[in-house]
């Protein structure tokens, strides 16, 4: 909670606000966040106007994740630029009147918290990736792509010919189907030889 009642409500009162906050808990989607313990740095300025109090600036923390392709670990930053009206408890107008969009100033105080978890999670991506190029994992072996490089690739047999394929290693040799034909075929003619010279 920040205390606002030195700016009074007069429009047109300034108030510069730098400050730096330790997060308790992780802020963030599934895949990327800002990590418990992170330092969230605030470089706001807080002006009275007529309705309320108007918060701008910016908000920068660090934030880790796993690469959404790759599946490998990441630490990045995200610096948002911030603009959020605080407004009185009894600021009618049309801005202030629907309680579900509006943060309202309680007892001269305003909870930046929750605005800035807003702020956050808006900005960080549904996909996080290590890297732009992130090339992702290979479809058959799984191995990273960066680390394979870009000549990694597997030999894709037409599963129309997968049962041909046992003959290409049936001969004695590793020969042809051809040759290991040709061959059975010579023993033969010698057996049945040797078998006339007997008789």
């Amino acid at each position: 909670m920040l205390d606002v009642r030195s700016l009074g409500r007069r429009a047109g009162t300034m108030r510069e606000l730098h400050r730096t906050l330790t997060t308790v808990e992780r802020i963030g989607l599934d895949l990327v966040g800002v990590p418990v313990g992170a330092e969230v740095v605030l470089d706001l300025q807080l002006q009275a106007v007529s309705e309320g109090v108007l918060v701008t600036g910016t908000v920068s923390a660090p934030i880790e994740g796993e690469c959404s392709r790759c599946l490998e670990p990441f630490t990045d930053s995200v610096s948002i630029y911030l603009t959020e009206l605080f407004a009185y408890p009894d600021s009618t107008t049309e801005q202030t009147t629907d309680d579900d969009d509006s943060y309202r100033m309680v007892d001269d105080t305003i909870d930046l918290e929750p605005v800035i978890i807003d702020a956050i999670g808006i900005e960080l991506p549904l996909q996080p990736l290590c890297t732009p190029d992130c090339a992702g994992l290979c479809a058959e072996c799984g191995v990273r792509m960066a680390i394979a490089g870009s000549e990694h690739s597997h030999e894709i047999l037409d599963p129309r010919w997968a049962g041909l394929a046992k003959f290409a290693t049936a001969s004695p040799g590793n020969g042809s189907p051809d040759e290991g034909a040709a061959t059975a075929a010579d023993q033969s003619a010698e057996m049945a030889s040797n078998m006339t010279e007997e008789k």
